[in-house]
């Protein structure tokens, strides 16, 4: 009998689909004919057939074991009498049909939610429902509205969470302030983008010695003060029961969903300018060198004693006696000692080898109407590395804290490229001659010494998009294994409670340590189809660490399961933020590029696949597909090696880092596609000579990338999709982002705390 697999439909929108299995092994392709009967994201069983003429394992569906649940959103049409909704998600393949008397109060060309009351047969076409109009396609906002729905990012706070944010206070009570250091006389401030409406962390530093005569250490205290968001979000409680379900907050151009309600984030937890506010606090000392040689924690009530934007703060730092300084010389000097310990902190950074790539990061600056006026370029100052290496220390201590204490929590984990990667990134290197590789078990120092020996070459945005599309995804858990990417032993979220759920966890932990009890997760529910992938990569990762095959796994407590499935949960909220907000990107991007078609702009090759470039341009810093068919009247090969393609007949190579001019040829918006031809000043090809080297035509742009240490699967921008820059607005923390930044486009009201996500 041959083998039945099980896995998860996942349709292209060509027509045919695949099955991702649940035992992570290659996926099972599904021709058009097979798709009939599913719709993407059912859970089935196929069997293996054949082998299509590319190579891959064709299956056969053998049984529907769970249907989808997951709401359909598309667009209301009719044609001959006959109601259909288009899904406007391509990868469903298939129109659904609407019965009469279920369109509800749709109108013809509106968007709307189908629930689906048949399911498609190898005959029938699947039959819906309405059962919520969202509005006409061009509505303000019409692209969140169907992103929310589309990635099932919970929107609206239940009842019971809004109720129970109506009987917290709106200031501190004398009662909140027992047991807790008093700080409002310590002059800390917050340091944010210029839009910035919640603020979560405070910092203030002076020079201190550490012991007497010559045996005093100089160097630095540097306070790190987060907002207390535990204090008033009790465990179990409906407002914490819908941050869990979030797990996060969402940011999108000109809106936000918040993790939790606004009472808390933008109020009461805020640390607001000249108002008390809860908090609690890493305590630092900061050697010259960079080591943090002492910490403790503590609850704390502190006073923000200025807000700071980064602008205001490196006008300073470059000027202290300039107009915004002579604004602000009382905190003058305590901005010098926060770049004082910024220097010593940068130095340990640079002992450890920590990975340091630059990316340009981008904000979409949108009307009131949401449609796109620019995208610009975000400059990243001196004030947000201050601010990164400060959080970085505290989110350190943290992580420090929780394991000497041995007590279970999650933990941020990057781990090392794998062995698939790492021979992908060698055989490139060899094939680009570079001279330098790296080891089999290679340290965060070697890919930083070849990004430090090539960052002078043409090649260079070539060769450091390789170096990190080579890194794994980070990810929460209770297993700690290192930071990879920043060189840490053990790391942590401590400093957004505000904005991302695994930051709070952490807060209980810590109060919990200090208060000597143990702390114990709510009941949550185990994860489910979205979180399959992430707990068997997991899995994978752990049985690749045993040494002795005959060995055992060791079994986990209940307790150990139970923050497995938090870590995962909140690992997979994360992907569904940055997928929904990079889906609004896409469509904000096309809209706006639906206005340019037939023009010409220069720019550069981004990513090369088998099936075509993808080019950023230089002046919109927007991404587009030139189709393999639109590179001339020759045959292009996809060179793996050296992440090329290359003409058999005139050699003409196209590789990132490849200047080209394009001309805007077409725009889907529901396919979230762009696609762009090649043309010169004479219509005709544009490329580099078989004489050239790879990349030699230097670049004004660095390439896109989802997420510096969490790159699209195989590394490269999937085919037809617009794939947004930096998510600048990304407020889930700003620990990480030197060694782990977004590269994609935010409005301007959605752009705080651009450098902290990591």
């Amino acid at each position: 009998m041959l083998e039945e697999i099980e896995g998860i439909v996942q349709g292209h929108r060509d027509g045919h689909g695949f099955v991702s299995r649940d035992d992570g092994a290659p996926d099972i392709y599904l021709p058009p004919n097979e798709m009939r009967a599913v719709l993407h994201k059912d859970r089935v069983k196929v069997r293996i057939v054949r082998s299509d003429r590319k190579g891959r394992p064709e299956g056969r569906v053998v049984e529907i074991v769970e249907r989808s649940t997951q709401p359909i959103i598309g667009r209301l049409l009719q044609e001959s009498g006959v109601w259909l909704v288009a899904p406007e998600d391509k990868r469903y393949g298939q129109d659904i049909l609407i019965p009469k008397g279920a369109t509800s109060v749709a109108k013809p060309g509106q968007v709307v939610v189908v629930e689906l009351v048949e399911p498609p047969a190898l005959f029938g076409q699947p039959v819906g429902r309405i059962k919520e109009v969202l509005g006409e396609v061009d509505d303000p906002g019409m692209e969140i509205e169907i992103a929310v729905r589309k990635y099932s990012v919970p929107h609206e706070f239940s009842q019971a969470c809004v109720a129970l944010a109506r009987t917290l206070p709106d200031s501190v009570r004398p009662g909140d302030r027992a047991n807790r250091v008093d700080l409002t006389d310590i002059p800390l401030v917050t340091i944010d983008g210029e839009d910035a409406r919640d603020f979560d962390d405070a910092v203030y530093c002076e020079p201190f010695s550490k012991g007497r005569g010559r045996n005093a250490v100089k160097g630095w205290r540097l306070l790190v003060a987060i907002a207390d968001v535990s204090h008033y979000v009790e465990t179990g409680s409906a407002i914490d029961v819908d941050a869990y379900d979030r797990a996060t907050s969402v940011y999108f151009p000109r809106r936000v969903i918040p993790m939790l309600p606004e009472k808390l984030s933008n109020g009461l937890c805020s640390l607001n300018p000249e108002v008390e506010r809860l908090c609690m606090v890493c305590d630092m000392f900061v050697t010259e060198d960079g080591e943090v040689s002492a910490y403790q924690f503590y609850p704390a009530v502190m006073w923000s004693h200025a807000r700071f934007t980064y602008t205001e703060v490196a006008a300073i730092l470059g000027n202290t006696k300039g107009p915004e300084a002579v604004k602000r010389k009382d905190r003058v000097n305590d901005l010098l000692n926060l770049h004082g310990v910024f220097q010593a902190l940068l130095k340990s950074r640079q002992r450890r080898g920590a990975v340091d790539f630059e990316t340009t990061e981008t904000q979409i600056v949108c009307d009131d109407n949401g449609r796109i006026e620019k995208i610009v370029p975000r400059t990243r100052n001196v004030a947000h590395r201050v601010i990164e290496e400060a959080m970085l220390a505290a989110n350190v201590c943290s992580a420090d804290f929780i394991a000497q204490s041995k007590h279970p929590g999650l933990f941020r984990v990057h781990e090392g490229p794998t062995p698939e990667k790492k021979e992908i990134l060698r055989n490139y290197l060899k094939a680009i001659g570079l001279g330098m590789t790296i080891s089999d078990d290679p340290s965060p120092g070697e890919f930083q010494a070849i990004a430090v020996a090539t960052k002078d070459r043409p090649d260079a945005q070539q060769i450091h998009s390789m170096l990190l599309r080579s890194m794994q995804q980070a990810i929460y858990t209770p297993i700690n294994s290192g930071h990879f990417g920043l060189s840490f032993d053990a790391y942590t979220h401590f400093t957004s409670p505000i904005r991302r759920y695994p930051d709070l966890l952490v807060h209980r932990v810590i109060k919990s340590i200090l208060s000597g009890t143990r702390y114990q997760l709510p009941t949550l529910p185990m994860p489910g189809e979205a979180h399959a992938k992430l707990s068997r990569r997991l899995e994978k990762g752990l049985a690749s660490k045993v040494k002795d095959p005959t060995e055992k796994p060791r079994k986990a407590s209940a307790e150990g399961l139970a923050w497995q499935a938090a870590g995962l949960h909140c690992s997979a909220n994360e992907r569904r933020a940055d997928e929904a907000s990079r889906d609004v990107e896409a469509w904000l991007k096309c809209k706006y590029m639906r206005e340019h078609l037939g023009e010409e702009y220069g720019g550069v090759v981004t990513s090369a696949t088998s099936f075509g470039l993808f080019v950023t341009l230089d002046a919109m810093y927007v991404e587009g597909l030139v189709h393999i068919t639109e590179l001339g009247g020759e045959y292009f090969r996809f060179d793996e090696a050296r992440q090329e393609l290359r003409g058999e007949r005139t050699g003409t190579r196209y590789a990132i880092g490849t200047r080209v001019r394009i001309q805007v040829s077409r725009v889907d918006l529901d396919g979230r596609k762009i696609d762009f031809r090649l043309v010169n000043e004479n219509d005709g090809l544009t490329g580099r000579s078989s004489g050239d080297k790879p990349g030699m035509r230097e670049s004004k742009v660095r390439a896109p990338f989802a997420d510096r240490f969490e790159p699209e699967p195989g590394g490269r921008a999937p085919a037809f999709k617009v794939e947004s820059r930096k998510r600048g607005a990304a407020k889930s923390g700003r620990s990480e982002k030197s060694a782990t930044g977004k590269s994609a486009g935010r409005s301007s009201t959605a752009s705080k705390k651009s450098t902290r996500k990591r």
